[in-house]
């Protein structure tokens, strides 16, 4: 009986301090030092919150630069988070990646072979960034979607440009471009 009791005391004080005091003291800790993260990474647009940095969005405008495809059911739903978990034999997959091939070769002729990340969800489904590639590859489209000569072309090259992210510590990932940051500024860009 007296194991018992010690076992429930420390089961109780356990709880306590996983469960309670140890988020407590960690939220307390890391609101003040990373506040931007600790609120979800949130973009606002003249104070109004129009998505997080950290997760993608659907754009299916031609004026707009797209993300990766969601595996994320119909849209890019951070409760529904995943990937799709279809492997390189499935006939679903082969046909999603076809008809996304198409669809990107119709909306950017002439820009050739699609990047395979527009082509393929990540593992989350809810990736907000592309390569440096695929948004080369769609800066036709949307430099004529919004009716831009050539000097607005070039701003808008410039603009990826400065949208580029690094690898993490210079080693980890390639270059990306958050999608959501580089459409809200192609928005101030007019």
């Amino acid at each position: 009986m007296k194991n018992l009791i010690v076992s429930l005391r420390m089961l109780l004080w356990m709880v306590l301090l996983t469960g309670g005091i140890y988020p407590l003291v960690a939220a307390g800790i890391s609101r003040p030092l990373f506040k931007d993260q600790a609120d979800g990474s949130l973009l606002s647009v003249n104070g109004t919150v129009v998505g997080s940095s950290l997760i993608a969005q659907k754009f299916a405008a031609d004026k707009y630069f797209w993300p990766r495809p969601s595996a994320a059911g119909t849209g890019y739903d951070p409760l529904n988070s995943g990937g799709s978990n279809l492997g390189p034999t499935s006939a679903a997959l082969v046909k999603a990646v076809a008809d996304r091939r198409t669809a990107l070769m119709k909306a950017d002729p002439g820009a050739g072979e699609p990047p395979q990340d527009l082509l393929f969800a990540s593992g989350s489904g809810l990736d907000p960034h592309i390569s440096l590639e695929a948004a080369l590859y769609q800066l036709a489209r949307v430099a004529a979607a919004r009716n831009m000569d050539a000097p607005h072309q070039a701003a808008v090259r410039s603009l990826v440009g400065t949208f580029v992210e690094n690898p993490d510590w210079g080693i980890f990932g390639q270059p990306r471009v958050n999608v959501l940051k580089l459409n809200l500024a192609l928005d101030g860009l007019r």
